[in-house]
């Protein structure tokens, strides 16, 4: 049987990525920081710790060898040098990057977006062959093309895929941004505002399409990246109108052109004033991929979970990660002003 070891794997992508592995013949070994285990897996699992950190560690993890390993949790070159060190070990690689690492053809990028003029004018869709930023240390964009630069330059002797994911969704995300609508009606907040006239387009990924991916290329080893996103890139506007229908509620949208009106107001964790939308044709060409599910029909699940998650709670302390990329998400005070004055 073929073996593969999962890094993350008790994470919002691994859960899945583990499931279709199993599916596929895999005997699988699932490692995460906690060594846990998800209901769904299957008996014949193997759950083990594994603090990334450690070289030793993972080195025993892999063993006396493995056909693969799915890394998704990789974060920068020397996460990849950690991975290279081992490959006589290792049959070939999937490791999950980002749509973050393109830049646009005046050198703006992720990094540039907060700047004056600085939000990237990307072409749609954009494929694998745009440019991407310098790799370096000094942002999560930069130290992710470290990792890709680091990986693709070891060739055949450890043969990767390179997974470029966008807004991923689904259960167990430390930064759900569905909560932005989720939280605004168990709140019983009727109305929004939504910047852009709520037309902003940041491609989402489902974690059971990259888990897809991983499946396909698991079983067609290679070095090459691809992007690793939904079929469609609904706008910020339809998202909320989809999470409404999942909760069977009725919301009036304000809409207003340009960026947020006053602060954060009307600023969603999609909110762009340009859409960044990615080309799957390559997935398709290479590996035969066909996403497994839309936006649309993975939403259920996601909502039910944050339901669950944040009922009663104080939504920073479930969710630490997002309290810190949004801390002003839910400041209703601040859009009733605006509403008043506008």
């Amino acid at each position: 049987m073929r073996r593969a070891v999962v890094i993350g794997a008790s994470g919002q992508i691994g859960r899945p990525v583990v499931d279709a592995l199993v599916r596929d013949g895999w005997e699988v070994t699932a490692a995460s920081r906690g060594g846990g285990r998800d209901a769904s897996w299957d008996a014949g699992v193997r759950a083990v710790r594994l603090d990334r950190s450690d070289d030793a560690a993972l080195a025993a993890v892999v063993g006396d060898g493995c056909d693969l390993v799915v890394d998704v949790v990789a974060y920068d070159a020397g996460h990849a040098r950690q991975l290279t060190a081992l490959a006589d070990r290792i049959g070939s690689a999937v490791v999950v990057s980002s749509v973050s690492v393109y830049e646009d053809g005046e050198g703006r990028g992720f990094d540039t977006q907060h700047e004056p003029d600085g939000f990237p004018v990307y072409p749609v869709p954009v494929a694998e062959t745009q440019p991407t930023v310098a790799p370096g240390e000094a942002t999560y964009s930069t130290r992710k093309a470290a990792l890709e630069r680091e990986l693709l330059a070891a060739g055949e002797a450890l043969p990767t895929t390179l997974l470029r994911a966008g807004a991923v969704h689904g259960p167990y995300s430390p930064l759900p941004r569905e909560l932005y609508f989720v939280k605004r009606n168990l709140d019983g907040r009727d109305e929004r505002v939504l910047a852009h006239r709520g037309e902003s387009r940041f491609h989402p990924s489902s974690a059971l399409n990259i888990a897809e991916l991983v499946r396909l290329a698991a079983a067609r080893p290679g070095s090459r990246v691809l992007n690793a996103v939904d079929p469609e890139a609904p706008s910020v506007a339809g998202i909320g109108e989809a999470v409404d229908a999942v909760m069977g509620v009725r919301t009036r949208t304000t809409l207003v052109d340009g960026p947020p009106p006053g602060g954060t107001v009307g600023a969603s964790p999609w909110s762009v004033p340009l859409p960044l939308v990615c080309d799957m044709s390559a997935a398709e060409r290479e590996l035969g991929y066909r996403p497994v599910v839309s936006y649309e029909d993975s939403l259920p699940a996601t909502v039910e979970w944050l339901t669950g998650v944040v009922r009663g709670r104080d939504w920073r302390e479930c969710f630490p990660l997002m309290a810190r990329a949004y801390p002003d998400a839910f400041d209703y005070a601040a859009e009733d002003a605006w509403r008043a004055g506008a």
